[in-house]
């Protein structure tokens, strides 16, 4: 099964006067995995919806395997599709949902067995193939819906947070099955989450949205080391990167809004920053969260709430004053104004 690329150019979409999608450009490679990310009402399963077919474009254009869908309905488009709910036929076996579309589409008896015999093994569904979806658990019931897509053949593979609704240790289960799946088949996946582990962990492109428009595209690591907005390092990570104004690092931070000539805010990652007699930084301790391997400390750099991110054996008590440190290269500026990254000028040290 090769995969097809999916390209959108200047996708809009609009309800009288609500716009859920303003200008959307995103290029999704051939046998990809890409993950459309974002918080609830960021539009992101509007736009999967519109790559499907069965919602329609204000504006823009749509293209699949080199030819524009924009106009063909969803069942003209050659992809397949796996919901939040695993929309199963209660009173068919597994098999018979399973082999549901090729029996639609008049596929030869022989050829949906062949297929079916193929599918179930793969998902692990073999001794499962007669039983009615409610004779399952969660996890057997998102392999049925997932065998549906699969057996179909189709380039194209969306899904709409197809894991949702399983407990937390499934759902890392089926994170690593359903990635393996991918990588096999070959076929290109466009991937609707709200969870950052399920699109750090599986994606191959990350498309981070927020309020109808693109935030961000890059591959994991890109997205996690180098946010390029205030957005994008405050959804990333867990916790999140937390953003300090230029007057919490004093000095520092008047030197560096002088060398970049603009009024700044800086990033900084919890587990970026380490105790250090010597260094830049003073944290007076608030509080502290025990998470067993791990602490989480609360405090105040400046003047600004901070989090430090420890060894769950260290976790300091309040009132401690900790003097920290920081590598130059952790230490992440964004222009107070827009929320946009800022690169300093060449040479510049934020440290003396």
């Amino acid at each position: 099964m090769s995969g097809g690329a999916i390209s959108l150019q200047g996708i809009s979409k609009s309800w009288g006067e609500t716009q859920a999608l303003d200008g959307i450009d995103i290029e999704v490679p051939a046998g990809s995995f890409t993950a459309l990310l974002g918080p609830s009402g960021c539009g992101k399963s509007t736009l999967l919806r519109i790559v499907s077919g069965l919602e329609e474009a204000s504006g823009g254009q749509v293209m699949i395997a080199g030819q524009d869908v924009t106009q063909r309905p969803a069942d003209k488009r050659n992809l397949s599709m796996v919901f939040q709910s695993y929309a199963l036929f209660p009173h068919l076996s597994v098999a018979e949902n399973i082999t549901f579309g090729l029996r639609t589409r008049r596929v030869p008896k022989a050829e949906r067995a062949e297929r079916l015999t193929k599918v179930a093994a793969l998902l692990g569904l073999s001794d499962y193939l007669s039983r009615k979806p409610g004779q399952l658990s969660g996890g057997q019931q998102q392999r049925v819906a997932l065998g549906r897509a699969v057996i179909s053949e189709r380039p194209v593979c969306l899904m709409d947070e197809p894991l949702s609704n399983l407990d937390a240790k499934l759902r890392h289960a089926m994170r690593v099955e359903l990635r393996a799946l991918q990588q096999s088949l070959g076929f290109t996946m466009l991937y609707v989450t709200h969870d950052q582990v399920e699109a750090i962990t599986m994606a191959d492109q990350v498309v981070l949205m927020n309020a109808g428009r693109v935030e961000q595209v890059a591959d994991p690591k890109t997205l996690y080391e180098r946010p390029e907005t205030t957005f994008a390092a405050r959804f990333i990570g867990t916790p999140p990167m937390q953003i300090l104004p230029a007057t919490a690092l004093g000095e520092i931070g008047a030197r560096a809004e002088a060398a970049t000539g603009r009024a700044l805010q800086f990033g900084i990652r919890p587990e970026a920053l380490f105790e250090n007699r010597e260094g830049p930084f003073e944290m007076v301790v608030t509080g502290g969260e025990y998470l067993g391997a791990d602490a989480l400390v609360s405090g105040r750099i400046g003047g600004s709430e901070a989090l430090m991110r420890v060894p769950g054996r260290a976790l300091p008590g309040p009132g401690a004053g900790l003097r920290l440190g920081l590598a130059p290269g952790d230490l992440h500026f964004f222009d107070a104004r827009t929320g946009r990254r800022v690169t300093p000028p060449s040479g510049f040290a934020p440290f003396p």
